[in-house]
């Protein structure tokens, strides 16, 4: 731990070239991440557009995660290989002829294909700022550069669908992708002008393990199709999702495999030894299931139930994007001045009561009621992430920093997949059996049942609307929005429950002494 701690001191001096290339960095980041959502308010307006059905629109946003997730560990390798600027201009340029393409697609296919791209281009770009962030800045300044970076990786989910739904409400779903161009080719030249942080070693690419990389591809492919995929299909009893984890569980013992027993594998592995990275990166797994799965509960609630559209459900949760940006400073400095295990429970607590908040909810919730959970929520993100990035990647060496930067982007990444293939699951399986005892309970012997029932038959039939058909159509449809937001309950109490045990867990964790503490300070 000490020659890690001691490694900044050997670092060449920050100049205000590498600043600025480092925020051209950011920026670059803020997009490939921004994209991953901007979409999802924003979906049927691009099914419209393409005459997409309902099962191929989704693939506009799954196309970009399989990408993605695929190139995230492989930058690690892509970016020794080829530099830290050359694998930045080549994917900010890339990403930006691929946001293009979207643009101009003219059929569903085309999308996806050019969303595929976009995501794997995209994915090329985050690690290498984590990479940069804790290699380029001694530790004392990580206390600015940490929120920076903290605040990017969780405010571009989460406003993500506020930017999308102004784009396709002000204009067109096609500047969701055209607003990418001149800030794409603003970052690429940015990058090829500013980043002089490492030189190339094309040697590499001779020991390149093309079977790893095949290996890896069907490995995460596979199970970000799965996970995705799974939940809406009944799992196994969907061919193409059974012979995908089939494909998943070989692609991994291949991936592992190799990656134990090359000298230059596709995916390093070996920054696990490190018990703070280890630690940091299964922290990093839950902030995922947390992050991304708030970021799709919220809207999921207000179009499904309250029935907002896009426009609307983005200004509803922007307020969680603004509390972010406002407690960025707040958890620099905490960083800096407290124990991070202390800052980490903080952090969990907060997340889990934000939750909490939300399990008296009812079909009746509006932008009052949820605005309270909305910025706790935002706050505890950012007082959770700052310490998680110090702690993963504040005591790992220089050398390790591209692999290590991209498995921990990988965990928050797959947090996200399986947080979503669980909570989705949830929301069928539960919502089927809250569905059944509702059922059960309002039959025809049930006096409110009935006094109810006789109350909406006379109004529709004061309408000239046949009242005992409609009475029932409308109990039906009572009973199904109170089993779903049920259901909404029973999920919001799970993550109450996930982010209580890692407060515990929090507390348990050996002191940050020495190289943890470098890192905050």
């Amino acid at each position: 731990m000490s020659t890690a701690a001691q490694t900044p001191a050997a670092e060449p001096e920050l100049t205000p070239r590498r600043v600025a290339a480092f925020f051209v960095m950011v920026f670059g980041m803020f997009m490939a991440i921004l994209d991953i959502q901007i979409v999802s308010a924003s979906l049927p307006e691009i099914q419209a557009g393409l005459g997409a059905s309902s099962d191929e629109i989704s693939w506009v946003q799954t196309s970009y995660l399989i990408a993605e997730v695929i190139m995230i560990p492989l930058s690690g390798l892509l970016g020794r290989m080829m530099s830290t600027r050359y694998l930045f201009a080549v994917s900010a340029a890339g990403f930006t002829a691929a946001s293009f393409m979207c643009a101009t697609s003219g059929s569903i296919n085309e999308m996806i294909l050019w969303r595929a791209v976009q995501g794997f281009l995209g994915g090329g770009m985050i690690p290498s700022v984590f990479a940069a962030a804790f290699t380029l800045f001694p530790p004392s300044k990580r206390a600015i550069v940490s929120p920076l970076i903290g605040l990017v990786a969780t405010l571009a989910p989460t406003v993500g669908p506020t930017v999308g739904g102004y784009l396709s409400h002000a204009m067109s779903w096609h500047w969701l992708f055209i607003v990418n161009v001149p800030a794409g080719i603003a970052v690429t030249v940015g990058v090829l002008t500013l980043v002089d942080f490492d030189k190339p070693d094309w040697k590499l690419f001779d020991s390149f393990d093309w079977i790893g990389l095949g290996a890896l591809a069907c490995f995460l492919g596979a199970m970000e199709y799965v996970l995705e995929e799974g939940p809406g299909n009944d799992w196994f009893q969907d061919e193409i999702v059974a012979v995908l984890f089939v494909v998943m569980v070989v692609g991994g013992i291949v991936t592992f495999w190799r990656a134990f027993t090359l000298k230059n594998p596709v995916v390093d592995f070996s920054a696990f030894r490190d018990t703070n990275f280890a630690v940091g990166s299964l922290f990093s797994f839950v902030m995922g299931i947390g992050l991304y799965g708030m970021t799709y509960l919220y809207p999921l609630y207000l179009s499904s139930i309250r029935g907002y559209d896009s426009l609307m459900t983005g200004e509803t949760v922007f307020v969680s994007g603004l509390a972010m940006f406002v407690s960025a400073p707040l958890a620099g400095v905490l960083s800096s001045k407290m124990d991070l295990r202390l800052m980490l429970m903080m952090g969990f607590i907060g997340f889990g009561i934000s939750s909490w908040m939300l399990t008296g909810m009812t079909a009746d919730w509006d932008f009052q009621e949820l605005l309270w959970p909305q910025v706790l929520r935002g706050l505890s993100l950012m007082i959770c992430m700052v310490p998680i990035n110090n702690l993963a990647l504040g005591t790992l060496p220089p050398d390790k920093m591209k692999s290590a930067s991209g498995l921990y982007n990988l965990m928050r990444n797959l947090g996200g997949a399986v947080g979503l293939a669980v909570i989705n699951t949830l929301l069928t399986d539960r919502g089927a059996l809250h569905t059944a005892r509702l059922h059960e309970a309002v039959n025809w012997n049930n006096p409110e049942a009935l006094r109810q029932l006789e109350m909406m038959g006379q109004n529709l039939s004061a309408q000239g609307i046949d009242g005992e058909r409609g009475a029932l159509q409308q109990m039906a449809g009572r009973i199904a929005e109170q089993a779903t937001v049920m259901s909404f309950i029973d999920v919001f109490l799970l993550i109450t429950v996930l982010f209580a045990g890692l407060a515990i867990m929090a507390l348990a964790m050996k002191p940050p002494a020495k190289g943890a503490g470098a890192a905050a300070h």
